[in-house]
């Protein structure tokens, strides 16, 4: 929930939440290491550390970092392909109707339809992990259309296989993309990143006790880093919400082709 929350927030705010979180631990770890009723304690806790005690801990880290990073990116990749294939299969679909010899004015019709459904009903409601029911029933209108018996005596059998794969891909497409809007965030592998962050900067914290210079340095220098690495990352956690959602201009150029007057 908490995850959700943080990542329905604007661009701004999903990086001044990390650096809020990093700041303050930071802020802790220096005023820990040098107010005089504390200090002796952390120095304890710090003595004969030396940073190559840590890099087990940095190890993780950067595992983590990369598992979450390559998670998000290729969810991104997987519904940019599908955004894509479901352009080029809705295109494929209106260049076979124009190329038949019959009349399949009625395919573009229900094709254009669809499209209409998706862009200014569904697609709105997929930052939510919704579905649009118009959709479907456009879809379905589109199959039942390029079912009709009547297209193989009229366009022959290998045309009517073709328009029957194209319109049976189109619907895989919608399958793939609405799968991966309703595809919910894992809030364990982003609590478990948190967390080794978060220990990572208490260890170079205590390896610096005896240096306020320096501790100050390397916990600022750390922190900027992971709010800048953390941040990146969740923009790229949902590709079809968020400040960087993708948008639906494939399929607007697409509906664009489909109405426009056949050549």
């Amino acid at each position: 929930m908490l995850l959700g929350l943080w990542l329905d927030q604007p661009l701004w705010a999903i990086f001044a939440v990390l650096a809020l979180l990093f700041g303050v631990l930071g802020v802790i770890l220096y005023g820990l290491s040098h107010l005089r009723r504390t200090r002796p304690m952390m120095r304890r806790l710090g003595a004969g550390m030396v940073p190559t005690y840590f890099t087990a801990l940095a190890t993780l880290l950067a595992l983590l970092t990369g598992f979450v990073a390559n998670d998000a990116w290729e969810r991104e990749r997987a519904a940019s392909r599908a955004l894509q294939a479901e352009r080029a299969d809705a295109l494929a679909l209106y260049d076979l109707s124009l190329a038949s010899a019959s009349d399949m004015r009625n395919i573009r019709s229900a094709l254009a339809a669809y499209l209409d459904a998706v862009i200014e009903r569904e697609w709105p409601r997929m930052s939510e992990g919704g579905y649009a029911p118009e959709a479907g029933a456009g879809l379905r209108r589109l199959l039942e259309t390029v079912s009709d018996p009547k297209i193989t005596t009229e366009a022959g059998a290998p045309t009517h296989a073709a328009l029957l794969s194209a319109a049976m891909a189109l619907r895989g497409d919608r399958g793939e993309r609405l799968a991966l809007s309703q595809t919910a965030s894992d809030g364990t592998k982003w609590l478990t990143l948190l967390i080794l962050a978060a220990l990572t900067l208490v260890a170079l914290g205590l390896v610096h006790t005896e240096h306020p210079a320096a501790q100050a340095t390397v916990l600022t220098t750390f922190s900027l880093a992971m709010v800048t690495t953390l941040g990146l990352i969740a923009l790229h956690e949902r590709p079809f919400d968020g400040p960087l959602a993708m948008s639906a201009e494939p399929l607007v150029i697409a509906r664009a082709a489909v109405v426009a007057p056949a050549p």
